[in-house]
């Protein structure tokens, strides 16, 4: 996070994009390096200093393109370690919160240190709508909720550099 006009002064968003990452196949990794996609989101991985992570549930659990990502970064030497995070979801009647959980357990191994409070599970399917057609983030409530978590995870993310 650094300066920026985002959602919360002084924090900086980039949505990182996994879709050109191949699916995790250690045979790809050839002479110590990762296939040029993988290589580049590792790097932004690593630059960044704290993490949002977003993610429908899906079967009680996070999204496999995600689960993909995070392990394509776990990967000698794990890119996630010893940064702060949060996560959001989106779902049915628990508003995707058994995907955060899992996630949560992920990061156990993984190194990470998740905000605990405020949470955000977003009930997609009750009005009033949450979410436009093109899946942008319409309602003004969760709107605020979400940016409460944004605020959190800056303040976590300063305290952990001091």
């Amino acid at each position: 996070m650094c300066g920026g006009n985002g959602p919360v002064a002084g924090m900086q968003i980039e949505l990182v994009d996994i879709a050109p990452l191949p699916f995790l196949n250690t045979d790809l990794e050839v002479d110590g390096g990762f296939p040029a996609p993988v290589d580049a989101f590792r790097k932004k991985i690593l630059r960044a200093n704290a993490y949002l992570f977003a993610s429908p549930e899906y079967n009680y659990s996070l999204s496999g393109p995600l689960k993909n990502a995070i392990d394509w970064a776990s990967r000698a030497p794990n890119c996630w370690a010893d940064k702060p995070a949060a996560v959001v979801s989106a779902g049915g009647n628990f508003g995707g919160g058994r995907a955060q959980y899992h996630l949560r357990q992920v990061g156990v191994f993984l190194d990470l240190h998740f905000i605990n409070k405020p949470e955000l599970f977003v009930h997609a399917f009750q009005p009033p709508p949450k979410f436009d057609s093109d899946g942008n983030l319409i309602d003004p409530d969760t709107k605020e909720r979400l940016k409460q978590v944004l605020l959190s995870l800056q303040a976590f993310t300063l305290r952990l550099q001091q």
